[in-house]
């Protein structure tokens, strides 16, 4: 989900009472209003956010509100993990997910948690990779409407790989989804996909 700061939803909604989403504007539009510094941060965001597209090489047309609103909670954070260049593992709900061939999902547009061990050395690199894909992280615990991940620092990460991702190893997930019975079905699921590995 990308996060839009007030002051940049108040700029979208001053160049679409404007303009619409057919007139295109420029960036002159906010000379006496903000400094040139926060110009350019407004229009950096509104086009990263896919708010506002370029109409030429000087001008900007608005996409229209509802298409800009179903952006907020667009899913890429899967996308984003795969392309990472540290090691990681997937863990807790994300890695039982993933070995029971989704039949335990717990994913929707409300809320879209990503649960990762990563190295606790790597903890910076990964809040920068999802900071500047505007995808909210935190440490440990954490929550907020649509994707976010949650980082879980470890001094060694053991992974394997499973549908272009890197998964704790399924011994570890059998142990989690046995362990609460919402995720009996995934469990059963597992144990009888891969036989009777111990949990």
């Amino acid at each position: 989900m990308n996060e839009i700061p007030q002051y940049c939803l108040r700029a979208y909604a001053l160049f679409y009472a404007k303009h619409g989403s057919r007139e295109p504007f420029k960036q002159a539009e906010l000379d006496w209003i903000v400094s040139q510094s926060m110009k350019k941060k407004i229009f950096s965001i509104l086009l990263r956010s896919g708010w506002i597209i370029k109409a030429s090489r000087d001008s900007y047309r608005c996409i229209e509100p509802e298409n800009a609103i179903k952006g907020l909670l667009e899913f890429k954070a899967s996308k984003v993990i795969k392309e990472a260049k540290k090691p990681y593992a997937l863990t807790n709900l994300s890695a039982i997910e993933i070995w029971s061939d989704y039949s335990y999902i717990q994913r929707g547009v409300e809320k879209s948690p990503y649960f990762i061990k990563v190295l606790r050395k790597d903890l910076g690199y990964w809040k920068g990779l999802f900071n500047k894909n505007s995808i909210p992280n935190y440490v440990k615990e954490g929550s907020t409407i649509g994707e976010y991940v949650i980082l879980i620092p470890v001094d060694d990460v053991k992974s394997v790989d499973k549908d272009g991702l890197k998964v704790e190893q399924l011994r570890e997930s059998l142990k989690t989804a046995k362990s609460n019975e919402m995720y009996s079905y995934a469990y059963n699921y597992m144990r009888k996909k891969y036989g009777t590995t111990s949990a």
